[in-house]
């Protein structure tokens, strides 16, 4: 069995980058998020849930499946312009997401 760690040993074996790396995607979250809120209705900007950057792709979550399927019309209108925003994602995604 394993002894208990403290906290302060735990957070010494996160490495900085690590945590450099979480507060990128944090900012990117929160960059997208801004960017998506100024180009939907308040209605429709009420159902995101989320939205998450990767290396290939951005996806958008919505609370419902027919909130979902309402966002996904309306994102592909712009895809274009979220190319522009970052030529490396190859594809935009809308999936369900409830919140808790």
């Amino acid at each position: 069995m394993r002894s208990p760690e403290s906290v302060k040993a735990l957070l010494g074996r996160i490495s900085q980058s690590s945590l450099t790396r979480v507060a990128e995607q944090r900012q990117a979250q929160q960059d997208w998020r801004s960017w998506l809120k100024k180009r939907l209705s308040s209605e429709l900007d009420a159902h995101v849930t989320g939205v998450v950057e990767n290396p290939t792709g951005l996806t958008v979550f919505a609370d419902s499946a027919a909130w979902s399927a309402r966002l996904r019309f309306v994102v592909a209108e712009f895809e274009t312009e979220i190319r522009e925003q970052n030529a490396a994602l190859q594809k935009v995604v809308v999936k369900v997401m409830p919140r808790r």
